[in-house]
């Protein structure tokens, strides 16, 4: 059986937008999980909007390395 471009491609597109989804979800929950751990609130974030900057900041990178991990490199 031969397949042309486009059934390829659509599934493709499919699985990209699976993988996609799977990688947002994930580092969504990572996220929302080292905040908790480190007791990153919105109090923090009224009180002292720069700390609570970096400190999100440095979860979001640290997310990003274990979906880019686990997810998009696997």
């Amino acid at each position: 059986m031969v397949m042309n471009k486009e059934g390829t491609s659509g599934r493709l597109n499919t699985y990209l937008a699976d993988i996609d989804r799977q990688a947002q979800e994930h580092f969504e929950r990572l996220i929302e999980d080292m905040k908790q751990a480190q007791g990153i609130t919105e109090q923090l974030k009224e009180e002292s909007a720069i700390e609570w900057t970096g400190r999100m900041n440095n979860i979001r990178a640290c997310a990003r390395e274990i979906v880019n991990e686990e997810i998009i490199y696997a």
